[in-house]
């Protein structure tokens, strides 16, 4: 099963824009994150990322806003109260990485195979 790659010339270079941001690990992870819990709070979001620094989940959160996948509410409260959730175009990407994750629970041991079959290679192949 091959995926129809044949984009729109004039569209390509936005195509690998948005590819090259959505594939990013952190990315990944807030999208999932998201989809498990809606109307989350900056410091839950970056307890269930884990490992991930205040300013990586900044700029992740700005730059998923302004792709339009995610919404940043300001509470009108003191201090003031600030959740981010899914857009519907946000949850529609949700779906996607749900399902590589899914992918990647079904074959963790068969990547851990692959990397302890790799790893006790007396020789590496030439790169």
């Amino acid at each position: 099963m091959a995926c129809d790659l044949d984009c729109d010339p004039s569209k390509e270079a936005m195509v690998r824009e948005i590819l090259e941001r959505i594939a990013d690990k952190w990315t990944l992870l807030v999208i999932e994150a998201l989809d498990r819990e809606t109307d989350i709070r900056f410091s839950r979001l970056q307890e269930r990322v884990g490992n991930i620094s205040q300013k990586m989940l900044t700029k992740t959160l700005r730059q998923l806003e302004r792709d339009g996948l995610v919404t940043r509410r300001v509470h009108p409260t003191v201090p003031p109260r600030v959740d981010y959730r899914l857009t519907p175009l946000g949850e529609s990407l949700g779906e996607a990485v749900c399902g590589m994750w899914m992918w990647v629970e079904k074959h963790v041991e068969a990547v851990e195979d692959a990397r302890r079959t790799f790893d006790g290679r007396s020789e590496r192949p030439a790169a």
